[in-house]
């Protein structure tokens, strides 16, 4: 049997109906909308902004957020339709099964893994820092820190036990339920909001002209030595010109992984055929608007350079402290507010990944514990304890260094996939009924494969190498555990 056998699509949606396996319908446009802004607004914005612009990018990192955005709005129309035709969970993953195939829909299942596990694992990170910041760097460096880390003064790190801590509370939030979730996501999501439009009004005064110039990091840009005597070199082609430019578009990149994680929750929503576009294109309409304010004000009012000398993962509050006097109140508000808005990212990662483990299980390509369901709350509860023993092993041990440019090569990969799903599907089933159409195929698709793959390409090599690690990893498991299992092949 092929291995590009499909799922028919009338068997996705008796699927979704099975009142034995489906999830329970609770979620409105609104809760789609503010899951997709608390997704989204987060680590990539307070944390990849400053990594991007002070490694790559400059003050040009606001083009970078324009063209990652891009990227992401092509793959959002695609996202669009097949949440609106196929309104199950699993997202990319489901969508891939229908059009492309089994083995391409494992592809992407496995490749989720470095967007939604890993991603909330990479901002499990920085919520410990952030923590530790906000608490005067009480916290001891060993217990912050994983034992790959070193600070200034030799001291190696343990474990980090914060980002222990906080991925553990979310996930008892979600075992909870989704309703739950939904309305603790809810009340974070305005709070962190409206910190970063405070942070745009108030800093906005507080920009310096001369820090815009030069606008994008010319090769000849003078070293820059970190606080742990590593330096920084704007020679090498990604961390200059243009090409930097693209380098910040595939580091910011991350801060844009969280929209496609409201197309996992089709099956969870009243109406899906409507809401699931408005909360899709909704959420990063939004999310896109501030991210260039913030970019702007945070790039105006501190040298891009201080982001590798100074801020690091805290260079929002530096900047505050640094070049806004009298503000103080506002560095430890924002370090508050993204503690909050830190952890609806964590919420919205694993919320994703336990729904995409949740179909694959269902078609047996994952084992019947990723699939059962809590008998109270109708959640897949035994997944989510998995997951929880996965991200607190690479919270705790790995840094984010090493966690955060993966999250988004797995998010690019599976972008691709969809936008060649779309035209596939157009080509495949023309007749089938779409409530939401994608404008202008192939030429949309088209667009996001070729963006989102520049974006890949313009990751370090490292990056690469190991996602590609990672992708014949999960080969090996389909080979010898999934094929032989597959729902679909066994029929």
């Amino acid at each position: 049997m092929s291995l590009f056998i499909k799922k028919p699509l009338s068997q996705l949606l008796e699927q979704a109906a099975d009142s034995g396996k489906a999830l329970k319908r609770t979620l409105g446009a609104g809760n789609l909308v503010a899951l997709g802004v608390g997704a989204i607004i987060g680590a990539g914005l307070f944390v990849r902004t400053a990594a991007a612009a002070g490694g790559a990018a400059g003050p040009a990192v606001v083009i970078s957020f324009v063209i990652a955005a891009v990227g992401c709005a092509f793959a959002g129309l695609c996202y669009a339709e097949f949440a609106s035709m196929i309104p199950v969970a699993g997202s990319a993953y489901t969508y891939a099964y229908a059009t492309l195939g089994e083995i391409v829909a494992w592809a992407i299942g496995w490749s989720l893994v470095l967007e939604y596990a890993l991603g909330a694992a990479t901002v499990a990170i920085s919520w410990s820092q952030y923590l530790n910041n906000l608490m005067g760097g009480s916290i001891p460096y060993e217990w912050c820190h994983s034992p790959m880390e070193m600070s200034a003064n030799g001291v190696h790190g343990i474990i980090n036990a914060p980002a222990l801590v906080i991925l553990s509370i979310i996930t008892l939030i979600l075992i909870k339920g989704t309703q739950e979730s939904a309305i603790v996501n809810a009340i974070i999501v305005v709070i962190k909001v409206s910190i970063v439009l405070v942070f745009i009004a108030l800093g906005w005064k507080f920009i310096n002209p001369t820090n815009y110039v030069p606008f994008i990091i010319p090769p000849d840009a003078p070293n820059v030595v970190a606080p742990n005597g590593e330096v920084h070199s704007y020679a090498p082609l990604f961390n200059h010109g243009w090409t930097g430019v693209m380098h910040g578009a595939a580091i910011v990149f991350f801060a844009f992984i969280g929209f496609d994680a409201v197309s996992t929750a089709a099956q969870e929503t009243k109406n899906p055929k409507r809401d699931m576009p408005i909360g899709i294109l909704g959420s990063l309409a939004i999310c896109t608007i501030l991210y260039v304010l913030f970019s702007h004000v945070l790039t105006g009012v501190a040298p891009y350079t201080d982001f590798i000398k100074e801020g690091k993962e805290a260079s929002v509050a530096y900047a505050i402290t640094t070049y806004m006097p009298g503000y103080g109140w506002l560095a430890t508000l924002v370090s508050a507010a993204i503690l909050a808005g830190f952890s609806t990212v964590i919420l919205a990662m694993l919320y994703g990944q336990s729904r995409v483990f949740f179909s694959m299980s269902n078609d047996r390509l994952l084992p019947k514990i990723f699939s059962d369901l809590h008998s109270s709350f109708r959640t897949p509860y035994k997944s989510n304890l998995i997951l929880l023993v996965f991200t607190g092993a690479i919270a705790g041990f790995v840094p984010e260094s090493l966690t955060g440019n993966l999250t988004s090569i797995g998010t690019l990969f599976a972008f691709v996939l969809v936008c060649i799903g779309i035209w596939v599907m157009r080509k495949t089933d023309p007749q089938v009924h779409r409530p939401f159409r994608t404008p202008l195929v192939p030429l949309v698709p088209i667009l996001g494969v070729l963006v989102c793959t520049a974006l890949i390409v313009s990751l370090d090599t490292m990056t690469q190498v190991v996602a590609f690690i990672w992708l014949l990893l999960g080969l090996v498991i389909y080979f010898t555990y999934s094929k032989k299992n597959s729902s679909l092949r066994n029929e």
